[in-house]
């Protein structure tokens, strides 16, 4: 199991990628409550600032202009000369506006009364940087509050997934073809393994004792098959060899002795290579050179007697022909038992065998129908 693609790394990841987003949205959170305040609070402040000069005119008409540290105000009354009014400010039609040629791009504020043209300079910097530090001190805190639940929900995280990590790990670690199953038994697990991951592993420690109960018996099947098997047919060849040998046979009889003794010969084939079949793979099918066309004319050989009594002909193509690196036996096997159902199931007609170099086609024409088994190419 690769690291990038464990539970711990996932888990990892998905706690950054969380932590990140929360992070980037507190962020955003901050910048756009400080875009609100200056563009809707400071907008509002001085249209109240405003009105509420106006109204001080009203009684008292003498009342200086507004004059704090954030704003400034100018009041250019009927019959005065614009002089006395900024030159920035002069031309500005009643409204808000924002002087962008300003480094410190204040807002100004212009409305119309009986007392004149009225302007409120405000000072946004200030207001932006007392906004962004006040809203910076509890971000801080904020984001440090949620890094430090992230870091404990993670450490919690990964001490759910440890079991189910070493139990993996375990796992990967056993042999295929000696396991240790003593790491599964539940006075071998670890304390921290309970849960659905204890019942799991529970559950593959009496699977893999169920599957060594298997392997033994098959074991045991394949070496006792293995001489029950054999027995009766050394027996059924050494018979057919004397007859074979007796002198007083006729042409009849010595060919069907002759077809015992190739039955025999045959079956004892076949039921090697079904017990190396049965066989741990590891230590039980080994590959070696051979010529397929070898074997296949072998088998047509052995395959002849069932075409005997019936109009069909036998017939081999070879188009190329090669070395192949194959358990031969296995091989043999495989081919004779195509061979001898094209034979079987043929009343008439013919059985094509078609070699290429490995690759092996078998063609029979029934009364009805025509089929092609094609083997899979083996070569080395």
């Amino acid at each position: 199991m690769s690291s990038h693609r464990g539970l711990r790394a996932k888990l990892s990841i998905a706690f950054i990628l969380q932590a990140a987003a929360v992070s980037c949205g507190a962020v955003l959170g901050v910048y756009a409550a400080a875009a609100v305040l200056q563009d809707v609070l400071i907008k509002r402040a001085l249209t109240d600032e405003s009105k509420h000069y106006i109204e001080v005119l009203d009684e008292q008409p003498d009342f200086p202009e507004p004059n704090t540290y954030n704003m400034s105000g100018y009041l250019l009354r009927p019959g005065e000369s614009p002089q006395s009014i900024p030159a920035h400010l002069r031309d500005l039609p009643p409204g808000f506006h924002t002087l962008r040629e300003d480094e410190t791009r204040p807002l100004v504020h212009v409305s119309d009364c009986r007392h004149g043209r009225l302007f409120l300079v405000f000072d946004q910097e200030q207001v932006g940087r007392l906004a962004l530090w006040f809203g910076m001190v509890p971000l801080t805190l904020v984001l440090m509050l949620v890094y430090l639940a992230t870091w404990l929900t993670y450490r919690l995280s990964r001490q759910a997934i440890s079991p189910v990590i070493w139990l993996a790990q375990v796992v990967r670690n056993l042999d295929p073809h000696k396991p240790d199953l003593s790491v599964l038994a539940p006075d071998n697990v670890p304390a921290d393994v309970e849960g659905e991951t204890q019942v799991l592993a529970e559950a593959l420690h009496a699977f893999a004792e169920r599957q060594s109960q298997l392997i033994e018996r098959e074991r045991n099947f394949t070496r006792d098959a293995s001489h029950e098997l054999r027995s009766p047919l050394t027996v059924i060849k050494l018979a057919s060899e004397v007859l074979s040998s007796d002198g007083n046979l006729d042409a009849f009889e010595q060919r069907n002795v002759n077809r015992i003794g190739r039955a025999t010969r045959d079956m004892e084939a076949l039921i090697e290579a079904f017990l190396i079949l049965a066989r741990d793979s590891a230590s039980g099918m080994p590959s070696e050179d051979f010529m397929l066309e070898s074997v296949v004319r072998e088998e047509m050989e052995r395959a002849e007697p069932l075409l005997q009594n019936k109009p069909v002909a036998m017939r081999l193509a070879v188009e190329g022909s090669c070395m192949i690196h194959a358990p031969s036996k296995v091989v043999a096997v495989v081919v004779s038992n195509l061979i001898r159902n094209a034979c079987a199931y043929t009343e008439k007609g013919e059985v094509a065998v078609r070699l290429d170099c490995g690759q092996l086609t078998i063609t029979d024409t029934g009364a009805a129908r025509a089929f092609a088994v094609e083997l899979v190419d083996i070569r080395r």
